[in-house]
Order: structure tokens, then C-alpha cells, then sequence
């Protein structure tokens, strides 16, 4: 009788075999548990694990009132996994690519094109046997993508050529579109499109466009703040990222019973500017009528409220769209200059508002003391110095007063006045204007401290004409703003205020966090003096003064013409046919509420004359905006004069 199938010898080997074997996989366990088991572990927590970040949304920027100035939308950045492509879902492909506003011959090969080939080109490149180039990128599968990045600004393209896959990493995340509406992505979620899915991002806009471009400034592309107020105050805007850890299956979905941690993103504060968007129309409106008129180099205009500091409006020329900021090249870029506060210029003869207001306020001479400006030369110090000439059209006869010299804007008569307080303390008073230091205003691109004391250089480095020079507002520059800021000080009743633009911050509750209040930098001449000051140069702005231009009906304006004469290119000299035309005034003199500066550089050429006087150029700009202000801010006028005006019409105060 046979003993079976199997020898002996065949099933000592079958069970050797089954016994090795098992002891090859208890090794191999033994060494994935124990011996190997933190590196495999690691292993495994990186392709499980993910973190998903929720962006936060930065905060907006307004004005006093709350209108809207800058402001993020949220945008869904679109994508598809194409390892999860289905044949039911290609008839939905056309829906898909009508909805993104493309053609559907671009959509099939993002849809499609499963690997990576490897090869790049630039943005566009195409050539004999390459095909088409479309945006791609490696990434996770739809439930574990990571939330795009705002900040990326890789525009780098793949061929795609659906190689053969041996080798080659698959793609999980190919880019559609960054620019999905939130309505057209709910409706790209109801085709039901494996695979296809967004995530939310958000995108920087300014509803104004132009509007109070060089203040708000931008952020870039990256969303990293640039500029302006944008920059300055980006501690508040930006707001804080959130994000959540937790784990992916082996087919790339979250499973969301095994988060861990969660932070929640905290949307940036909104930042309320002292800044009124109508009263900066108004502004930049006039702006543009100059430009059109007489085609300056420059010119900016600039609306306060005296008695804060705070920034009512600030406006240049040329200017520039926030949306379209990129698109600026080469010589365009200078329209991104804040010229109110980056730039320096000779003030002319509004800075004579120094030399006269420092010998009233320091006793020395009253409105009524007289000069004798026919004088070619005055003896001071014990040498004779040099009078600066009048302008063309003034042939003074006769002594003058203190408030004809400022009434009428004499040369030789503010240097006098000058010569009267003496060098020290007539630079005293020129640096307690605030002149040869920093505003502190924080938007802009103001120059550096040591670049204003070069332009304001104390007695000591004074050459024998400074003294005769600077008190009309040559030998000294300043930035609009400086010369702005200092006749507000007059305004203000003799005190320098600091200039503001940011008013409040708010939480996205709406809840006032952080207020700016007025802050006063010194007093610089007494409340009294500043009150004769203001009387003083309501005299400018009517019939016997420089700028009658600039007279309001039935206000009292107050205020100083300048037609500063520019350095030659080559530095040596003054030109005769470039100027610096402005006015800067306030009103009503008796109780100022707005001050205005208008500054206008380089509009000779469409001048009538050929000069650009601050009276034919800048006081009628001054006067149109002023007459806007007062409808729009109520401003009354004082009650005397509001009384007459009534009495000629036949009414009743």
C-alpha cells in the first residue's frame, strides 16, 4: 500500500520553505516596528498630515465718513485633480469652461494632462513640436489642497504632453483660473465635476481708482504693502492667517474626525483717515483743470483743517491709477511720487510770513512801523549788504508799513525785517515754523532730517546774503507740506501742529480700538500775534494786495501769493523763465477752518507773460476750491460780515 503522494525529503522541504518564510516576515515585521519603526513613522505622518491655511482678510481703508478706499474681495483660485478625471464628466467640461470665461480647446488639456513633463518655458513660449503651454502645478488632491497662496507670483508655464508615467510625479493640482467670482464658483460646484475645486484667497481693490492715490498707497501682487497708508498702517490692516492640521486618506481626502489643532484667521482692522474723499475730489478736480490750462511740471493742493493738523486732502499732479500700478514704466513712474511731501522747492515770498511774524511777535515793530524799501543797500553788522530786487511791476516811492510789506509782497521790506530780528533769531523763528526739519507725517517718502537742515542751515553757514536772501524765500526750501503746516500755524492762533491723516482704527466689530488726537509739536508765536498776522494778510487777497484773485465774497481770506524763481539746471543762478507759482491762505481769518495751499511748478510756457505768478496762477485755483469748501463744510461766514452782506440784499441777519 503506497505511503501517500509526497516523500518524506518533499515535505521536510515544503515545511522548511513555509517555516523560512514565516521567518522572513516576522524579521521584516521585527525591523518595520521596532528597529525602523520612527523613520517609517515619519514617513507615514508626512504623507498623512497637512496643514491648510484660511487667509485672512485685510482690513479696508476710509475716509472720515466711511467711504470705501481700499477694500479685499474674496476671489476663488480654481483647480482640478486630474487623476480624478471621469468620461461622464467630459460633456460638463464645455458648462465649465463657459463659466471661466475661456475656450474649451484650453480647458481639455489642463483636464486631461495626468504627469508632469518636467520642461518649462517662459509665459507664452511656443515653437516647432512643443505644445501648448498652460499653467500647472504639482499639488494635493482636491479635499487636501493646501488654500493657494495670495502671495505667489510664479508665473512660470508647463509644456503639456501627457508623457508616458513611468518616471514621471503626477499631477494633483493644476491651475484653471485665480480670478472665480464667488457666484460663478457656486455654480461650477453644481456641475458636479470630479476633481475640480477652489480655494478662497483675496484680492486688494481701490474703488476710486485715482482717488488720494499717493496716500493710500498700494499693496503688491504678493499682497505686501508697498506704499502709503497702506504700508504705514499695515500692522493693522494685514490681520493674521489661520490654519488647521489634520490628515489625509490614502486617496488624498481630509479626514476631518482627525484634526488636531484649529486657528481660526482674525481679519484685519479698518483704518478711518482724517482724509474726506469729496473734499479730495474737489482737489484733484482743480488739479486737473491746471493741468489742462497750463501743463505743469507739477503741481499739488493740499486742505487742512487748521485747528487739528488733521489732512482734509491731498492731492498732486501727475497722478496715478492704485489698480493699475503695474503698469507704470520708465518715466511714468514719477506719477507715484507724493510731490506734497517728497518734494523741495524755494517758497518765494509766502515764507515772509516768518520774517513778519517774528519781529511783531518779538516787539520789535508794530503793523504800522515803516521801511524805506528804495534802498539799494543797508548797512548790518557794520557792512553794507545788498537789498534783494522788487518785482518788475512794483516802484515803491514811499516808506511802507509792516502790513503794506506783507500786503504787498515787498522783497526789500521782509528783509529788513529780517535784519531787524538778526541772524539768530530770525533762523529761530524759521525753525520754529518747523522749516529744516521733518514733518513726521507718516506717508509719502519725506526726506531725511539731515537732507532739511542742508536746505535750512543755521547762521553759520550763512554767506552775506542769506540774511537779505531767505527772509523772501530764497537761500531755504521746504516741501509743500512744511510751507502748508507753517502758515497754519497762524491759522491755528500760533501754534505748530503735527500733520495727520490717520484719524481712527477700528476691529471688525466697528469698535474704535486706537483714536489720534491733535498734537501740538510748540507754540511759536503768541496767540495775539498770530491774530494780527491773520488781519494782516487778509490784505493780500483783496484790491490792494498781490492776489485779489483769491478773494471770496463775503469772507475774509487770508493768506500769501509766492513766485519763487527756480535754480538753473547747472545749479548756478536763478532762471527767468521757470517758476514756482502758490498761494497759501486760510479762512475765515477771524475763525479758520480750512487752510489751502496750492502749488504749481513749471507752468510758464502756457502762461500769459511767460511767468507764472502765484496771483494768475494759484489764487484763482485757490479761490474755486475755497468757494466749494464752504458749501460743503458749512462754513459761515463771520457774523459783521454776514450782517452787511445780508443788509445790501435786502435781508435780515
Amino acid at each position: 500500500m503506497s505511503k501517500g503522494f509526497a516523500s518524506n525529503y518533499r515535505i521536510v522541504l515544503i515545511a522548511g520553505l513555509v517555516l523560512l518564510s514565516f521567518a522572513g516576515l516576522g524579521s521584516r515585521l521585527v525591523w518595520l516596528h521596532v528597529i525602523d519603526r520612527d523613520q517609517l513613522l515619519s514617513y507615514v505622518q508626512k504623507a498623512r498630515r497637512q496643514i491648510i491655511t484660511s487667509y485672512a482678510r485685510r482690513g479696508d481703508i476710509t475716509d472720515v465718513r466711511g467711504a470705501v478706499l481700499a477694500t479685499s474681495h474674496s476671489l476663488i483660485v480654481l483647480g482640478v485633480d486630474p487623476q480624478s478625471e471621469r468620461p461622464e464628466d467630459r460633456a460638463k467640461w464645455s458648462k465649465l469652461a463657459q463659466l471661466l470665461g475661456m475656450n474649451l480647446a484650453d480647458v481639455e488639456p489642463i483636464m486631461t494632462t495626468r504627469y508632469r513633463s518636467g520642461a518649462t518655458r517662459t509665459a507664452g513660449s511656443t515653437g516647432p513640436g512643443l505644445a501648448p503651454i498652460y499653467r500647472i502645478s504639482v499639488g494635493p488632491s482636491p479635499a487636501a489642497a493646501p488654500a493657494a497662496d495670495p502671495a505667489s507670483d510664479d508665473d512660470s508655464e508647463t509644456v503639456l504632453d501627457d508623457p508616458d508615467p513611468q518616471g514621471k510625479s503626477p499631477i494633483r493640482w493644476a491651475k484653471l483660473s485665480d480670478e472665480v467670482t464667488e457666484p460663478a464658483y457656486a455654480d461650477i460646484l453644481k456641475l458636479g465635476i470630479s476633481g475640480v475645486y477652489g480655494n478662497r484667497v483675496y484680492r486688494r481693490t481701490y474703488p476710486g481708482n485715482t482717488v488720494a492715490a499717493h496716500l493710500i498707497g498700494y499693496v503688491n501682487r504678493k499682497e505686501a504693502p508697498v506704499t502709503g497708508i497702506e504700508f504705514f498702517a499695515d500692522f493693522y490692516l494685514r490681520g493674521h492667517n489661520g490654519w488647521v492640521e489634520s490628515e489625509k486618506d490614502g486617496h488624498q481626502r481630509e479626514l476631518a474626525q482627525f484634526r488636531t489643532r484649529e486657528v481660526p484667521a482674525a481679519d484685519g482692522y479698518t483704518v478711518v483717515l482724517s482724509l474726506d474723499a469729496t473734499v479730495q475730489h474737489i482737489a484733484e478736480a482743480e488739479l486737473q483743470a491746471i493741468a489742462e490750462r497750463y501743463q505743469p511740471e507739477k503741481a499739488t493742493i493740499i486742505v487742512s483743517d487748521p485747528r487739528t493738523g488733521f489732512i482734509l486732502a491731498m492731492a498732486n499732479y501727475p497722478t496715478f491709477n492704485l489698480n493699475e500700478y503695474n503698469d507704470l514704466r520708465g518715466a511714468d513712474e514719477r506719477k507715484m511720487r507724493n510731490v506734497a511731501v517728497a518734494d523741495m522747492y524755494e517758497p518765494g515770498s509766502v515764507f515772509k510770513i516768518v520774517a513778519a511774524s517774528g519781529a511783531l511777535d518779538a516787539g520789535i515793530v508794530t503793523p504800522a512801523t515803516t521801511f524805506d524799501c528804495t534802498l539799494e543797500k543797508v548797512d548790518y553788522k557794520g557792512r553794507p549788504r545788498n537789498l534783494p530786487r522788487e518785482d518788475a511791476s512794483d516802484h515803491f516811492t514811499h516808506p511802507l508799513s509792516v502790513a503794506e510789506i506783507i500786503a504787498k509782497s515787498s522783497n526789500k521790506g521782509a528783509a529788513q525785517l529780517a535784519m531787524r530780528l538778526g541772524d539768530e533769531r530770525f533762523y529761530g523763528y524759521a525753525r520754529g515754523f518747523g522749516f529744516g526739519e521733518p514733518t513726521g507725517f507718516p506717508v509719502g517718502g519725506e526726506p531725511k532730517a539731515r537732507v532739511f537742515s542742508l536746505y535750512v542751515p543755521p547762521p553759520s553757514r550763512w554767506d552775506g546774503l542769506t540774511i537779505t536772501r531767505m527772509p523772501m524765500g530764497q537761500s531755504v526750501a521746504a516741501t509743500p507740506l512744511q510751507m502748508h503746516e507753517a502758515m497754519s500755524v497762524i491759522a491755528s492762533g500760533g501754534v505748530l501742529l503735527k500733520p495727520q491723516i490717520v484719524k481712527q482704527v477700528r476691529d471688525t466689530a466697528g469698535e474704535i480700538v486706537y483714536r489720534f488726537d491733535r498734537v501740538e509739536v510748540r507754540r511759536v508765536i503768541s496767540e495775539r500775534t498770530a491774530r494780527t498776522m491773520a488781519h494782516l494778510l487778509e490784505a493780500v487777497a483783496s484790491a490792494q494786495g498781490t492776489a485779489k484773485e483769491a478773494e471770496v465774497p463775503g469772507y475774509e481770506v487770508a493768506g500769501k501769493t509766492g513766485t519763487a524763481q527756480k535754480v538753473n539746471p547747472d545749479g548756478h543762478g536763478y532762471s527767468e523763465h521757470h517758476h514756482v507759482a502758490s498761494f497759501v491762505g486760510f479762512l475765515p481769518a477771524g475763525n479758520p477752518q480750512v487752510a489751502i495751499s496750492v502749488i504749481v511748478d513749471d507752468a510758464d510756457a502756457r502762461t500769459p507773460g511767460g511767468v507764472a505768478y502765484g496771483r494768475v496762477v494759484a489764487a484763482p485755483a485757490f479761490k474755486h476750491v475755497a468757494e466749494q469748501l464752504i458749501s460743503y463744510l458749512d462754513i459761515r461766514p463771520p457774523l459783521a460780515r454776514a450782517t452787511s452782506v445780508l443788509a445790501l440784499q435786502g435781508g435780515r441777519p
